[in-house]
């Protein structure tokens, strides 16, 4: 058996650019667990959300990672706003996946809308949707995507029904 040192011509690898969502972000959003159910037209909820000088990185633009935390954000207001309670020491939600897509950089000054959608409701968890955009031109879209929430129980780790309030705001979202 003889060793072969022929060389491999290198593998060009192209970017495929996805367009992106002129409205609604549940056409962009990817849902492995089957089409989206339960989807509301009328966002969620709308975060305003000002750029910081510190979440700018090297390059004079927001570090990606800043993403994520707009995007918490963004949940956490809502989730401030839904009308009963939505945690226990029975129930608490946990992210388990995110998607970011990255359309464009962020510059500062900035001042963004994160705009959240359901797209879908299952037995204990919620997928939404989300945008970035520019809060001056909704057009100017930085990033969306979508996470998974999970209602658990915080001493099992296991699974729990969604709150009864999520369920009524995700169903019943008007902006």
């Amino acid at each position: 058996m003889t060793a072969s040192n022929t060389e491999q011509a290198p593998v060009k690898k192209t970017r495929k650019s996805s367009a992106p969502a002129a409205l609604a972000p549940a056409a962009n959003a990817t849902i492995e667990n089957g089409p989206a159910q339960n989807a509301t037209p009328a966002p969620l909820f709308v975060a305003a959300i000002d750029v910081r000088w510190r979440d700018l990185d090297a390059f004079n633009h927001v570090n990606n990672s800043n993403y994520l935390t707009y995007l918490e954000e963004a949940r956490l207001q809502w989730l401030k706003h839904v009308p009963g309670p939505w945690f226990d020491e029975h129930s608490m939600p946990v992210l388990a996946a995110s998607g970011v897509n990255y359309r464009r950089p962020i510059e500062w000054p900035a001042h963004l809308r994160v705009e959240l959608h359901c797209t879908r409701l299952g037995n204990s968890s919620i997928t939404i949707a989300h945008r970035i955009v520019d809060a001056d031109n909704a057009q100017q879209l930085y990033s969306d995507g979508h996470v998974v929430m999970v209602w658990m129980n915080p001493t099992t780790g296991t699974p729990v029904p969604l709150p009864q309030s999520i369920r009524d705001a995700a169903s019943h979202s008007g902006g």
